[in-house]
């Protein structure tokens, strides 16, 4: 057997046109491959909090002569605030998300892939809410302003703030809160 046999590439025209159909299959396989790559990273981004999982703590909202309890997570890394409530399919009333930040600032918030409407409760540092943008809008991405200096952002159920009568002036009471 020659040694150049081997190593020969055929040139047979039914080998061509197999190799011209594969290379005319390529973009269709990098379209595949791509589409692939996008739901992988939907995926991930969509069990970001499976895989950091949010604490559970209790916060009260004192309302003039009625206190109001929720349970709430508590978003702490930049990932997990990047999170936030989006892709969830409901929320009960007596359970919020909490974004906590360590200096005041004017914080903004979104709505891009959440499903369900939000009360934005944004609070100050000595834990008096400032600001509610009341039954946000689902999917929207028109940006929602705390429009003034603020520590931290509880979402709420839409309309849950409206219903029991929460309203700015009204004092948060958290651990976030109690050192400010």
């Amino acid at each position: 057997m020659d040694h150049h046999q081997v190593y020969r590439h055929s040139t047979k025209p039914n080998d061509l046109q197999s190799n011209t159909n594969f290379a005319a299959n390529r973009p269709a396989q990098s379209v595949g491959l791509f589409i692939i790559w996008i739901m992988a990273a939907v995926l991930t981004l969509h069990a970001g909090n499976a895989e950091e999982p949010l604490r559970e703590e209790k916060l009260t909202i004192v309302s003039g002569d009625k206190t109001h309890q929720f349970t709430i997570e508590v978003a702490e890394s930049e990932r997990q605030k990047a999170i936030g409530l989006m892709f969830r399919k409901s929320l009960s009333p007596d359970k919020g998300l909490l974004f906590p930040y360590p200096q005041p600032q004017e914080l903004t918030m979104w709505m891009r892939n959440t499903y369900i409407p939000l009360d934005m409760v944004f609070i100050k540092a000595d834990g008096t809410i400032h600001r509610i943008a009341e039954n946000t809008e689902p999917f929207s991405e028109e940006v929602v302003a705390s429009k003034g200096d603020v520590t931290a952002v509880l979402e709420l159920a839409g309309g849950i703030t409206n219903s029991l009568g929460i309203k700015p002036g009204d004092k948060v009471k958290h651990r976030h809160f109690a050192s400010k």
